[in-house]
């Protein structure tokens, strides 16, 4: 019989056997000890249900990464509040329907976002309890205080029974229509991501709470630093991670990310486990490190992770040669799916961009549903079964859209589209959405843009296709160039053909200051495209 998870349990088991003087949490100077940290979710779960709310309820997170963030979310899963993640980059028309399609009646923010509140608030009645952390900014008078709730009470746990069955909302999307709550039970959350064990290094799973303790106080607890936001999955999972691990959770102080910030981070908190998105995170370090030889000391970095978009070889061989020791890897996970593959690389094992392992509970799918065989020389979808969301919150259709039932075994199919080769490995193309039919042929963003950022005066680049006569769509690059270089677009373009076929070349060139990446790396296809189409009828 499968052990029956929960993440308040899980907590409540690691606050029994972490030294009260470890660090939980660091934000610049200010640190959250462990003992501090038990008290305070404890005191803040008990306020939030003896104020009104009932188990099963949503707690929504309003505000950058802060140690009240991970609080709250600790809170919540002893609370057995469903947590509910929130961008807060939205205008008021996308806070509103969130927090509005999710049906939250708790809402911790921080003072930084109060007039955004203060304009919503009147329209979400169902909202009990809007609670406020002061950050330095002028809040609202008429909420309830956060420090209040975490400093009344006396820290003890609530002792309450609590359910696998307790949900995770994890809100993704919204370059393309609004976004969709992936319902994550916890037991399946915690499996899909090791439960206790780690796939990558054949550790296998914990089966019950107890074998899980007596592994943590064998082993020495992680140092995580999240450097995507906390509101999206992957920020979200390195914090939780290190909560449950008993170990520590590093967050910067920057509102946007700094290199700099993050390698001192690392350098002064020995920090062993670095979580990025592709190389919107990493060449800057790398660069850094580069400009900087000797400032900083990240020998202790074991791992660092990076999901969500490509991560190419030469950046990670300019981490490598910095840190030898370094494993570094690249996670093909989404919100819907976990474990779709993995690639690692180290100093004694290269790997090719956008090739990746098959997970142990993948298989490749064309349009029809039709399983694809390794080698086959097809491209299609790759789907993961074992442990997957319950479905997308309010939407049945693309609940049975995205989670088919295939010979009797039920996958998650988020759209990304892959080739199988011979050995059985994937090559990555890209995600279905953004694929772009010219002349007959399927060419996939991610592929030219990687060969675009091989060119020396290129530090990113993105790829759409533009309305075309002749092609149907024209590949269109939008390239960041490196200080102090200039853009010459037939070189650039003949450059590419070391790296792909004569079709995928892209027709046009531009380039761009900056290319408006999301906070956690991940591209806005949609403003790129926007942008190409006015350059160039201005041309």
């Amino acid at each position: 019989m499968t052990f029956h998870w929960n993440y308040g349990d899980i907590l409540d088991r690691v606050d029994e056997i972490t030294p009260a003087d470890r660090p939980a949490l660091i934000h610049g100077d200010r640190v959250v000890d462990w003992g501090s940290f038990r008290t305070r979710t404890n005191n803040l779960a008990r306020a939030i249900l003896d104020n009104g709310a009932v188990p099963g309820e949503r707690i929504a997170f309003y505000m950058r990464n802060r140690p009240e963030y991970a609080e709250g979310i600790a809170a919540g899963f002893k609370a057995r509040l469903i947590h509910t993640n929130v961008n807060y980059r939205y205008i008021d028309r996308e806070l509103l329907y969130l927090l509005d399609n999710a049906d939250a009646t708790v809402v911790i923010y921080a003072a930084e976002f109060a007039a955004q509140v203060a304009n919503i608030r009147p329209q979400l009645p169902g909202v009990s309890q809007w609670i406020e952390v002061a950050d330095g900014y002028p809040g609202a008078d008429d909420v309830l205080d956060y420090d209040a709730l975490v400093n009344r009470g006396d820290g003890k746990p609530l002792g309450i029974s609590r359910s696998p069955d307790d949900l995770l909302f994890l809100y993704t999307g919204g370059t393309t229509g609004m976004p969709k709550g992936v319902m994550w039970r916890q037991q399946d959350l915690w499996c899909a991501t090791g439960a206790g064990g780690n796939p990558r290094i054949n550790q296998e799973p914990s089966p019950d709470l107890d074998n899980y303790i007596e592994r943590l106080q064998a082993g020495d607890p992680p140092v995580n630093l999240p450097l995507p936001p906390i509101m999206h999955g992957t920020g979200l999972l390195s914090t939780v991670t290190a909560m449950s691990h008993g170990g520590t959770a590093v967050m910067l102080t920057g509102r946007g990310y700094d290199a700099h910030e993050a390698l001192a981070a690392i350098n002064r908190h020995r920090v062993t486990n670095a979580t990025i998105v592709g190389d919107a995170f990493a060449r800057p370090m790398a660069e850094a490190l580069d400009e900087h030889p000797g400032k900083y000391d990240i020998s202790s970095l074991r791992v660092i992770t990076s999901s969500g978009v490509m991560w190419t070889r030469d950046v990670k061989a300019r981490l490598l040669s910095h840190n030898p020791d370094l494993m570094l890897i690249d996670g093909f996970s989404s919100s819907e799916a976990i474990g779709l593959g993995s690639s690692v690389m180290t100093r004694d094992r290269e790997i090719e961009v956008a090739k990746f392992t098959l997970g142990p509970k993948c298989k490749v799918f064309t349009e029809s549903l039709v399983e694809i065989e390794a080698g086959s020389g097809l491209s299609g979808m790759v789907g993961v079964s074992g442990f997957l969301p319950v479905g997308y919150y309010k939407d049945e259709e693309k609940t049975a859209r995205t989670f088919p039932v295939i010979d009797g075994v039920r996958y998650s199919i988020p759209g990304d589209w892959v080739r199988v080769e011979h050995d059985g490995t994937l090559t990555l193309l890209g995600r279905g959405s953004n694929c772009i039919n010219t002349a007959g042929e399927k060419v996939y963003p991610e592929e030219v843009e990687e060969a675009l950022k091989h060119h020396a005066s290129v530090a990113d680049a993105l790829v759409v296709g533009l309305p075309d006569e002749r092609w149907g769509q024209a590949i269109t690059a939008v390239v960041k160039l490196n200080p102090g270089c200039a853009l010459d677009e037939i070189e650039m373009r003949e450059f590419t053909r070391e790296y792909l076929a004569g079709y995928k070349l892209p027709k046009r060139i531009l380039a761009k200051e900056d290319l408006e990446r999301a906070v956690n790396g991940k591209a806005d296809y949609g403003k790129i495209r926007d942008y190409a189409e006015k350059e160039l009828k201005t041309k």
